[in-house]
């Protein structure tokens, strides 16, 4: 584009010549200033007509921001109502929450007046209206308040369950010979080696050599020695001052120190000591005093067939 300026007065001619580039950069030029200039007129009309309240201008001011704020408190009010029907439903979930904490507390050996409960609501409903922000706020609060309640609850539950079934594992109920019935039970019989009257402190489970001896419950090995009444002998103590005793083995697999569980293998039935034959004398004590440890195993469903051996009685007898 060719642009020719003349100036009369002067008798001059001036040719300018104008590219594509420079068309470009002018055009931006005056849309630049144009914004500027519009900026200008609606900081100086609307927003001075809005704070000096101008007729005209004042009005459409306000009627643009009531539209805003109406439009901005439907947005609102929809949140808060999305909000509430959630708060409803933690609500009942809450409600669900505690039936569960109250019938577990039973399972945990708690009575159910070992909690806080809420206070007890009802009536009639009149009629409904929307909540405020502030009572949504409340409502959380207070739901917020409930939930740490209940995982404080379910932590106490939590501990008191695994507390119980340690203490089950640790209570010798497990049969320490599988499969096989004890011939000599706990009581007073005809010594086999004496032939007179003494006590029979344990339960004898017979066996060939080499059979598994289980432990009976969890705990640590206190003692693996060899007694010169109870041959190769270990001893674990469960805790609460409960013992078992496994006594005649031919092998033990395990040394004092040692933490065994349940049912584990720890040594390998024999007739080390005074016996007559190889089998397992099995010992329950409780404070050092000797208990019979069929209640025990019979406690964990577990059935040895015993039968205690009266003075003169018959059956096999295999020593301690």
């Amino acid at each position: 584009m060719h642009l020719i300026i003349t100036d009369a007065r002067l008798a001059r001619s001036r040719a300018i010549h104008l590219s594509g580039t420079r068309l470009l950069l002018v055009g931006l030029a005056v849309s630049l200033c144009l914004m500027l200039v519009a900026a200008t007129l609606y900081h100086w009309v609307f927003l001075k007509g809005a704070r000096e309240g101008w007729p005209v201008v004042g009005s459409l001011v306000r009627l643009v921001v009531k539209d805003e704020f109406a439009e901005r408190d439907r947005f609102m009010r929809a949140n808060l109502d999305a909000m509430a029907r959630r708060v409803g439903e933690m609500q009942a979930r809450m409600v669900q929450l505690e039936s569960l904490g109250e019938r577990v507390l039973g399972l945990a050996g708690m009575a159910p007046g070992d909690i806080q409960k809420a206070d007890a609501r009802g009536g009639a409903l009149v009629s409904a209206r929307n909540l405020s922000m502030e009572e949504l706020q409340t409502t959380l609060d207070e739901l917020e308040r409930l939930t740490n309640q209940r995982v404080d609850l379910m932590t106490v539950l939590e501990s008191r369950l695994f507390d119980q079934h340690i203490r089950k594992k640790m209570v010798p109920t497990h049969a320490p010979v599988t499969g096989r019935a004890a011939g000599s039970g706990f009581g007073w019989r005809l010594d086999p080696i004496t032939g007179q009257s003494a006590l029979h402190t344990g339960l004898d489970f017979q066996a060939d050599t080499g059979t598994p001896i289980l432990a009976a419950a969890g705990g640590v090995v206190v003692t693996q020695e060899y007694h010169p009444a109870y041959g190769n002998m270990i001893e674990v103590d469960h805790g609460n001052q409960l013992v078992t005793r496994y006594a005649h083995a031919s092998r033990t697999l395990v040394k004092q120190g040692d933490i065994v569980r349940r049912g584990q293998k720890i040594a390998e039935i024999g007739t080390t000591g005074r016996s007559t034959g190889p089998h397992l004398h099995f010992e329950v004590l409780v404070q050092g005093v000797f208990q019979d440890p069929q209640k025990f195993l019979s406690a964990g469903g577990t059935s040895t067939n015993a039968q205690v051996v009266a003075a003169q009685g018959t059956g096999p007898t295999q020593g301690r």
